[in-house]
C-alpha cells in the first residue's frame, strides 16, 4: 500500500500565501487595536524580526555562525543619527541611506577578513570584529557621544517629495511593516535564487561546492554584506521609532539574542526568526512583570530555551513545517 502523498506545490504555495496574506493584514490592523504600550511592542517586534532575518541569511542557508550583528545593527543606528543630526531638515530617506552605508561598509570589511576562516573561527572572528567596533564607538565620545549615546528628532514621512507629514505610532508601525515585508520578500527571492542554492550547497557540504567549482569564499562574502545590510536596515527602523543611538546595541550581547532568535523561531526558515523573536520578547517580557520574578525572570526563560533545545531543535517553524510536509 502506498503512503498518502503530501499536498502539491500549487496547493502548497497558495496556502502559503493565503497565510501570509492573513498575518500581513492582522499586522495591519494590530495598531488599530492594541493599546500604546503593545503597539509599539508590536513594532518592535517586527524591527527585531528583520534582524534576526538577516541573521539566518548566514546562521540558515549558509551554515555560518555570526556574532557580528549587532555592528551591523549598531551602525545602522549610528549611520542613522549621522543624517539626522548633520542633514537639515531631518531626511527620512538619507537616514536610510546613511545607516545601510555605514552598515554595508562595515560588513564588507568583516566579510573580507572573517569569511577566510571556517566554523567556531568564523563566528569567533565576527565576535572580535563586534567589539572593536563597539570600543571604537564607546570610546569615540566627541563623534558617538560614548556611553551616553546620541539622541535626536525623527524625520517626517514623506512620498516623492510630493507630501509629507509627521509620524504618528500607527503610521510609524505601517512604515516598520512595509519595510519588512519588503525586505521579507527580496531575502524570499534571493534563497530560491541559484545564489541561494549554492548557498544551501555551501551549508550542507562546502568541499564538494568547491570541487565542482564554485568559488566559496566570493559566495560567503556576498552571503555577509547581504546579512549586514538587512541588519543595518532594522537598526535604522531601531533608531527612527526610539530617536537615539547607544553603544548597548553593538554590544555582543544583542548578537547572542538573535541567534537565540533563530533557534526559537527555527533556522533556514526566514519567518522562523520572526516567530522567534515575538516568542522570546513576549516570553521576556511577561515574566519579568511577575513580581516574584522580577529580578530572576532571565532563569526561566534559560530554562525555557534550553528545553526547546533539547526537545524541539528544528525551532517552532521548522516544527510546525515538517509537521505539514510529513
Amino acid at each position: 500500500m502506498t503512503a498518502i502523498s503530501a499536498a502539491p506545490p500549487r496547493t502548497r504555495a497558495a496556502g502559503y500565501w493565503i497565510a501570509f496574506a492573513m498575518v500581513v493584514g492582522l499586522l495591519l490592523v494590530a495598531p488599530l487595536v492594541l493599546p500604546p504600550f503593545w503597539q509599539r511592542f508590536a513594532t518592535e517586534i517586527l524591527i527585531w524580526g528583520l534582524l534576526a532575518m538577516s541573521s539566518d541569511i548566514l546562521i540558515g542557508y549558509t551554515g555560518m555562525v555570526s556574532f557580528g550583528h549587532s555592528a551591523f545593527f549598531g551602525l545602522g543606528m549610528y549611520g542613522a543619527a549621522a543624517a539626522l543630526l548633520t542633514v537639515k531638515p531631518p531626511s527620512l530617506s538619507l537616514a536610510l541611506i546613511y545607516g545601510l552605508v555605514a552598515a554595508g561598509g562595515a560588513a564588507v570589511f568583516v566579510a573580507y577578513f572573517a569569511t577566510r576562516l571556517r566554523e567556531i573561527y568564523f563566528a569567533i572572528s565576527t565576535l572580535v570584529f563586534s567589539q572593536i567596533f563597539y570600543v571604537i564607538i564607546f570610546t569615540w565620545t566627541e563623534v558617538t557621544g560614548g556611553e551616553n549615546g546620541l539622541t535626536f528628532g525623527q524625520p517626517r514621512l514623506s512620498i516623492l517629495g510630493l507630501w509629507s507629514d509627521r509620524f504618528t505610532p500607527t503610521t510609524f508601525h505601517w512604515f516598520v511593516l512595509a519595510v519588512v515585508v519588503v525586505s521579507y520578500l527580496v531575502v524570499r527571492r534571493i534563497t530560491q535564487s541559484p545564489f541561494g542554492m549554492v548557498l544551501q550547497s555551501i551549508r550542507e557540504n562546502e568541499p564538494r561546492t568547491r570541487a565542482i567549482g564554485y568559488p566559496v569564499e566570493r559566495y560567503k562574502i556576498v552571503a555577509v554584506m547581504l546579512s549586514g545590510l538587512f541588519a543595518g536596515l532594522a537598526g535604522v527602523l531601531y533608531a527612527l521609532q526610539n530617536k537615539f543611538a547607544a553603544p548597548d546595541f553593538v554590544f555582543f550581547v544583542v548578537s547572542g539574542e538573535v541567534v537565540i532568535f533563530n533557534v526559537m523561531g527555527g533556522m533556514g526558515t526566514l519567518v522562523g526568526p520572526f516567530a522567534g523573536a515575538a516568542f522570546f520578547l513576549l516570553l521576556r517580557e511577561s515574566l519579568s512583570r511577575l513580581p516574584y520574578l522580577a529580578e530572576y525572570y532571565l532563569i526561566p526563560v534559560g530554562i525555557i530555551f534550553i528545553i526547546m533545545i533539547i526537545f524541539l531543535p528544528q525551532g517552532l517553524l521548522g516544527f510546525l513545517r515538517r509537521r505539514l510536509n510529513a
